[in-house]
């Protein structure tokens, strides 16, 4: 069994999870240039925590598969109607 077919098996609720851990990644590729650091030493950090986050963003979205970005994407759209219909 490949990586790919192993990843959809797993739950929706996982696939929500695995994607939301790539925004701390996103966070930490870039907040580390303010570190007081080499340069090399930053450059190998963002390698490794934008890799990291990449990892993440594509795992989660192999497992949500198709119908489960669907599911995303409505659950945002009904939420962002919601707040608009709001006074």
């Amino acid at each position: 069994m490949n990586i790919k077919t192993w990843l959809r098996q797993l739950s929706f609720r996982t696939g929500v999870f695995v994607l939301l851990l790539c925004i701390p990644f996103y966070i930490l590729s870039f907040a580390q240039m303010a570190l007081p650091i080499s340069a090399g030493a930053k450059g190998v950090l963002w390698f490794i925590l934008f890799g990291l986050a990449k990892a993440f963003q594509y795992g989660g979205i192999t497992i949500l598969g198709v119908e489960g970005v669907k599911r995303v994407k409505a659950y945002f759209k009904k939420k962002k109607d919601t707040v608009e219909d709001q006074p």
